[in-house]
């Protein structure tokens, strides 16, 4: 493609970006996701196009700087510009073969904003918000989609806790200690009844992919009323499932966690010492809080301590670190 050919075909993005969404929605969802692009792209260039965020407003939701994303957006374009890719939709095995990269983006944006990654914040509801506005479009656009439904009720049943999983000083509440009067019941029975429509489409739970095991793994914190009625086994079967559905190093480690609330810190213990040499997990903050976690219920205070302490010495976000000490502290308080 000539450089004038490539300019005319940035140009047309630029103009597509502008208008009236329309029918064109979908397609604009698709290319702005295409697995072409890094993931930051897919991310950036999502928001701008479909969710009509700034490059300002892009850039603050990362942390980012605003040139820093307007490079990430005019390269993404460039690359789809010299693709030749239109802003359309496809159909059939390429629509099924692209739909993941779609999922991924809209998950990682809702990600960010559930758990950010860096920063003082704990939480960024607005980013949290835009998922869900994607989400809901995908899924109304195609109804039959499992998958889509599938993460669609993930993150409605998911951003039903946002307002109960800090305190007033921005502090970290876990699931296990949150005041579940204030879940957003709406968005609860927004995600049930999508997980449900989800559900009916792949049948059998072996039939459901990752995004439908992940809501129904949600789905089962929703249904329970207090923290001790969780059903911990069904929570740790699904587990079980989604590790071979999608495994990777995270999924292991959330399996091992369910595995311990379910049939005590030593079975978590055993898991996660399996899953502790992986290169994936070993910068992770998760890793050692949740081995911090097994050997402070299992009486182990001391060690316990430790494995808190070097969690806060990994992770990247502020509200997280104290948290994480503060953990640490309580090991000493119980010796």
């Amino acid at each position: 493609m000539t450089a004038g050919e490539t300019h005319r075909a940035i140009q047309a993005i630029e103009a597509a970006m502008d208008d009236d969404l329309g029918d064109e929605l979908l397609g604009l969802l698709f290319t702005a996701c295409h697995p072409i692009l890094s993931p930051d792209a897919r991310a950036a260039l999502t928001l701008r196009v479909v969710g009509g965020l700034t490059t300002d407003e892009i850039a603050r939701a990362f942390l980012s700087s605003e040139a820093t994303i307007a490079q990430r957006i005019v390269r993404a374009k460039k690359t789809i510009a010299k693709a030749g890719l239109g802003f359309e939709t496809p159909r059939g095995a390429e629509r099924a073969a692209r739909l993941p990269s779609v999922l991924e983006v809209i998950y990682l944006i809702f990600n960010e904003g559930y758990a950010a990654t860096a920063g003082d914040d704990l939480i960024r509801p607005a980013l949290c918000l835009e998922a869900q506005r994607l989400g809901r479009i995908l899924a109304g656009l195609m109804p039959r989609e499992g998958e889509a439904l599938g993460l669609l009720a993930l993150m409605e049943i998911q951003a039903s806790r946002l307002g109960a999983r800090t305190g007033p000083d921005g502090a970290a509440i876990p699931i296990t200690e949150q005041n579940r009067a204030r879940w957003d019941h709406l968005l609860i029975h927004r995600g049930l009844d999508a997980l449900a429509r989800a559900e009916a489409l792949g049948g059998d739970v072996g039939n459901w992919g990752p995004y439908v095991l992940q809501a129904a793994l949600a789905a089962c914190h929703a249904r329970a009323r207090q923290a001790t009625e969780t059903d911990w086994p069904r929570i740790a079967a699904l587990y079980d499932r989604l590790r071979v559905v999608a495994p990777s190093p995270v999924v292991d480690l959330n399996r091992a966690i369910a595995h311990s609330m379910a049939f005590g810190p030593e079975a978590g213990l055993r898991l996660v010492d399996e899953i502790g040499d992986t290169a994936a997990l070993r910068h992770y903050a998760p890793l050692p809080a949740a081995r911090g976690d097994f050997l402070f219920r299992a009486g182990r205070l001391a060690e316990a301590r430790s494995e808190f302490q070097a969690a806060a010495t990994l992770t990247r976000n502020a509200r997280e670190r104290a948290f994480l000490l503060a953990r640490a502290d309580a090991c000493d308080g119980r010796r």
